[in-house]
């Protein structure tokens, strides 16, 4: 191949986005208008971007579960219960830039309730917050001030609902000031209490106005009517009641204490509507709601439940009918299933036209009233992740390769029955229902557009998207339905593999059924190898939910190893099939794929075994551009095969553990790995080296998955965590370009100031280059530098310039400074331009003016680490940081351990200098008594004038 059209070496992959849990137990809040989601993963309270699919905080716990939460209806604050029983309440972020930190309380009440919380509820006003306990006790909070307005005893047992009546009806100029509290326990009874002071000073704050009963199990879901006028209770008796609470009775005369009369609040149940499923959430639309196919006014009473079908029912609540039904009604064959997908909340948003159901699996689906569709799904948690490809549903059959419309989702295997198909792009997401066993691999087939799954029900599934009609919309993430089975396997279905050059778009010849999808081949814990016929295999899913599936039938079936098929793979031109298995070999097979008018025939033959691993074969791939094989073993090794004559070529060793996946990259130049150590890897083939590691997981990598493109990783762990990783090689590469450029001018700058004696800014650049060998030598020939007829001030480092700079130097250089001279003064050979340095700094510069030089050095250490996370771009947690600690003394450490560092040097250097001036004095004697014994005899007349003449001074100096 040309060097010039050889693709260049990629080098580096950056994290560009995350799956991971979201949701795994526990309550579920949403901001009104939708857009931010408030949910529980473990202990913890993380609000998650809904539109974007970003977490954007996480709000500090107290280590135990969280039983109840709610948002107020200004999305202002978060409050949540803990087992613990303690009440937290936290302001939300009103930005949706992610933040690394955690949000802290900003009010912590330790011991809210003496039992735990289940419910809780803000008011329409959001000033207060009503909690009911397992003990039946009702409490009203004042949100901000932190303390009960209102107590409520006499619930039986614990408090399964609460609603707040705040009437509000549009023809009246002034709001009525009054609020009601309904609450809803285990005793099937439903309790009115009034919130308004006088009603509570008169009846003693505890006792309701007024006990509703007509249910016979508890009651789960209550809501008001805006107007106040109708309250909707449901429950798990499978009925609905319809109350209306505005009615009043006749006046009744009060006791002879006291005075007036009292009109006696009586509310009448209306309607009773069976609505033959236990009921967890129930809740009235607004009026004007706009419903496809229903009229909508000021007289029309509708609401909606949720329960254990799963299924968001619309009612009318005047004539007890359904309106229309919000989710896919489950088959009787996913009986199994029923329990996990029936819904425990459900909450309307009306800003939207949105309701939100949160289902026993963990998944939260957004409904849209307005089109009856699902417009979002939200997969909460994914469990171990066993497999990952990417897929291109609306991919043109007559596109490019690849092209914008290519791997825009990506399929995920789980340890769960369910498929899930992702959006690259956000959180949305799709469940494949079909198999009844857990999904063991996953291939694409035709470029992305087909899927194919092999599972633990010894069956492989093929999968198709549902193309929209041309007047609609085409969602987010298509629907997926399956299009043709293949069963015949004794043992659950480990690898799939499929044609790799069915409608490829590449050339090919006529009655080669590259216009078909041609095969797919399966292999089993039986130990057997089965090639399925595709060809009559749709491109795309009918509407019909009920429409024909295709069973394929076996084109040939072939014993393989000796022990579990892990992994099969075809060759780009179709012609070679690789299998690797559990008996530590790979074998490589001819694939003879004939289609005529008779039919199509197919069959396998063995060309040649690989044997060299030591462990079981987890993963086989062919090159894509040259003929070689990579096999991935538990050996904890990578080997490269030739396969004219099936010898191991090169072996890559790095990993600490059995590597998992292996795939090709760069027209087979580079190699990318995944291993049982949480590492993906990437390697260069020629010289057998790694050229980068990627580390985001905690476990077991056992999915990876390269894009068309091969710009995009994905890798996908047990630890629930499925990771895009971005090719970011040319974008180091400008960089390291940008920074070399900048580095050449710095350098030419620094040689003009010296050459022009500009050492102000010469000896701020050398410190902001971080150059303390080019500084030691600017203040080493300072002296000898000067030009002895110039005369000039006197200065205390040799030079009037640098004295002004020492004496005006910014805080944070000054302390670099401080620091070069600490690591010069270790030296002998460099001291002395250290103590004449230091000794410049201690006498121009105060000692609190240094003290306060440290103090800003850490404060700006402490910001620039905060903000070094590209998730504080805003500044926010640099000014949480710089606040939370005051300025001075900060840098009290650093200025200390300079110290210490500074004196032992320095005295050890003291004293080598005393001992060579007494070594100087001893040297002087002896050279002043050797003049005596050779001069003294001569006695001549002038000998005091010739001493003087030969008097010699030897005087050191010693000071720097």
């Amino acid at each position: 191949m040309d060097s010039a059209l050889r693709p260049k070496l990629k080098t580096a992959f950056k994290k560009a986005r995350v799956i991971a849990p979201l949701h795994t137990a526990g309550p579920v809040a949403t901001t009104p208008d939708g857009s931010k989601l408030v949910t529980c993963v473990g202990e913890d309270a993380l609000l998650t971007d809904v539109k974007a699919g970003v977490e954007i905080c996480r709000f500090a716990g107290d280590t135990e579960s969280i039983t109840s939460l709610c948002i107020t209806p200004s999305s202002s604050h978060l409050l949540l219960f803990t087992s613990s029983l303690s009440l937290r309440i936290y302001e939300i972020p009103q930005t949706s830039i992610p933040q690394t930190k955690l949000v802290k309380p900003v009010r912590v009440i330790a011991r809210a309730h003496d039992a735990p919380v289940h419910v809780c509820k803000a008011d329409p006003t959001s000033t207060y917050l009503a909690s009911g306990s397992a003990d039946g006790v009702v409490k009203v909070w004042d949100i901000l001030r932190g303390y009960v307005t209102h107590l409520f005893k006499g619930h039986g047992g614990v408090v399964s609902a609460l609603a707040f009546n705040y009437p509000f009806d549009p023809s009246s100029v002034v709001r009525e000031q009054k609020m009601q509290l309904i609450t809803a326990s285990v005793d099937t009874r439903i309790r009115i209490f009034d919130l308004s002071a006088a009603a509570a000073r008169a009846s003693g704050g505890s006792r309701p106005e007024a006990v509703l009963e007509g249910h016979v199990s508890v009651p789960r879901g209550l809501d008001v009517s805006p107007d106040g006028k109708w309250l909707v209770s449901g429950g798990r008796d499978s009925v609905v009641l319809i109350w209306d609470i505005s009615s009043k009775a006749s006046p009744v005369k009060k006791s002879s204490t006291g005075k007036g009369k009292e009109t006696q609040f009586s509310p009448v149940l209306h309607k009773t509507i069976p609505v033959l499923e236990r009921v967890e959430a129930v809740g009235f639309l607004h009026p004007d709601e706009d419903l496809a196919g229903a009229p909508s006014g000021p007289g029309k009473l509708r609401f909606y439940t949720g329960g254990e079908k799963g299924l968001v029912r619309i009612w009318d609540a005047r004539e007890g009918n359904v309106l229309f039904t919000l989710g896919q009604e489950q088959d009787d064959s996913f009986k199994d299933q029923e329990e996990q997908r029936q819904i425990v909340d459900a909450i309307y948003l009306p800003a939207t036209s949105t309701i939100l159901s949160v289902h026993a699996d963990q998944n939260i689906l957004f409904h849209s009233l307005s089109t009856q569709t699902l417009s979002r799904q939200l997969i909460g948690f994914n469990d171990e992740i066993i497999d990952a490809t990417f897929l291109s549903p609306n991919l043109p059959l007559q596109a490019p390769s690849p092209s914008s419309l290519s791997d825009t989702h990506v399929a995920l295997a789980t340890n769960s029955s369910l498929i899930r198909v992702y959006s690259t792009t956000s959180l949305d997401a799709r469940l494949i229902v079909g198999h009844s066993e857990i999904v063991l691999c996953l291939d694409r087939g035709a470029q992305g557009r087909i899927l194919a799954s092999g599972s633990k029900d010894r069956s492989a599934r093929i999968w198709a998207p549902v193309h929209p009609r041309a007047s609609e919309d085409s969602p987010a993430v298509p629907e997926w339905r399956c299009v043709a089975i293949c069963e015949g396997h004794a043992e659950s279905v480990g690898a799939v593999a499929m044609s790799r050059k069915a409608l490829s778009g590449d050339p090919a010849p006529s009655g080669s059924g590259s216009d078909t999808l041609r095969f797919m081949f399966t292999g089993s814990q039986d130990r057997t190898i089965k090639m399925w016929d595709l060809s009559a295999v749709p491109l795309s899913a009918p509407e019909d939910e009920g429409a024909h599936i295709v069973k394929c039938k076996s084109l040939t079936t072939q014993k393989a190893h000796d022990k579990d098929i892990n992994s099969l793979d075809v060759a780009p031109n179709d012609r070679l099939l690789v299998s690797g298995s559990q008996d530590r070999t790979a074998k490589v097979w001819e694939v003879d794929y004939v289609t005529s008018s008779a039919g199509v025939r197919g069959e396998l033959r063995l060309l040649g075994t690989c044997k060299g691993h030591k462990r079981g074969v987890w993963c086989v791939r062919f090159g894509r551009a040259e003929r070689v094989l990579a096999t991935g073993s538990g050996d904890k090794t990578v080997k490269l095969w030739n396969l004219d004559d099936f010898t191991c070529v090169k072996t890559f060793e790095g990993h600490t553990n059995s590597v998992l996946r292996v795939d090709f990259l760069n027209a087979g130049m580079q190699m990318v790995s995944s291993a049982s150590d949480g590492l993906v890897k990437l390697w260069n083939v020629r010289d057998e080296e790694c050229a980068a590691t990627m580390d985001n997981h905690e476990d077991k990598v056992w999915a990876l998955a390269v894009s068309s493109d091969e710009s995009t990783i994905v890798s996908g762990a047990a630890d629930s965590v499925v990771t895009f990783w971005q090719d970011c090689t040319e974008e180091q590469q400008v960089e390291r370009e940008t920074q070399r450029a900048k580095l050449v001018e710095k350098e030419q700058d620094l040689q003009n100031y010296l050459a022009l004696h500009d050492y102000r800014n010469a000896i701020l650049l050398a410190l902001s280059m971080g150059q303390p060998g080019r500084l030691h030598s600017m203040f080493a020939t300072l002296a000898s530098s000067a030009d002895p007829t110039v005369p000039r001030a006197p200065s205390i480092t040799g030079h009037p310039a640098v004295d002004e700079v020492l004496r005006t130097l910014p805080g944070t250089d000054l302390v670099r400074l401080l620091r070069y001279i600490r690591d010069w003064n270790a030296h002998a050979k460099t001291s002395a331009v250290a103590q004449r340095v230091l000794h410049a700094v201690v006498k121009l510069r105060a000692a609190e003016d240094i003290e306060r030089a440290f103090d800003e050095d850490a404060a700006f250490t402490a910001a620039s680490a905060t903000s070094a996370s590209p998730a504080q771009d805003d500044g926010s947690a640099k000014t949480v940081a710089s606040e939370a600690i005051p300025l001075e003394g900060r840098g009290t450490t650093s200025l200390k351990e300079l110290i210490d560092a500074l004196i032992p040097y320095t005295e050890r250097h003291l004293t080598r200098m005393e001992k060579l001036l007494q070594d100087s004095y001893v040297v002087e004697h002896l050279l002043s008594e050797m003049d005596d014994g050779l001069f003294g005899q001569l006695g001549d007349e002038d000998e005091s004038s010739e001493n003087a003449a030969m008097d010699i001074d030897r005087a050191i100096d010693v000071a720097a």
